[in-house]
């Protein structure tokens, strides 16, 4: 079944691309909860016509990501958290927690979900890498050092 995404899904694809899926996947989850429309050729015609407008608003997009990245590579954050004597974390560090030290190192709002930790949460003190997932393509490692307050 052919259809085009009415905005980004992760694992499928990115808003206005033409997808192939199964019948039960399109029918059953992308199309009722929005995520999708069934890809006539009136609709692909009129989607060719967009994407044709929007490619040079697209590499301005990429030039901006990538200007982002450049001032976060070889970024490193040091996070302050509460841990016991054998270095275990009362919590966790998240994504959350990450966007906000580079909101105050750098003065750059990062939203949360472009955010890649390793592992889901960061449970002890140690030196890890987040990925920072700027664009389709345009994406940054990060350093963070967590140590224990």
């Amino acid at each position: 079944m052919e259809l085009i995404l009415t905005q980004d899904v992760q694992g499928v694809g990115y808003k206005n691309d033409l997808i192939t899926v199964k019948d039960g996947y399109g029918r059953n989850f992308l199309i009722p909860k929005g995520y999708a429309t069934v890809a006539t050729d009136s609709k692909k015609k009129a989607l060719a016509e967009m994407k044709k407008q929007q490619a040079y608003k697209e590499e301005k997009i990429v030039k901006e990501a990538e200007s982002l990245a450049e001032l976060l590579k070889d970024t490193e954050l040091t996070i302050g958290v509460k841990a016991g004597t054998s270095g275990k974390i009362f919590g966790s560090v998240n994504s959350i927690m990450v966007a906000n030290a580079i909101k105050e190192a750098k003065d750059l709002d990062i939203d949360r979900k472009k955010i890649n930790i390793d592992e889901d949460h960061i449970k002890e003190v140690g030196k890890y890498t987040a990925k920072v997932k700027l664009y389709k393509d345009v994406s940054v490692d990060i350093s963070l050092d967590v140590i224990g307050e």
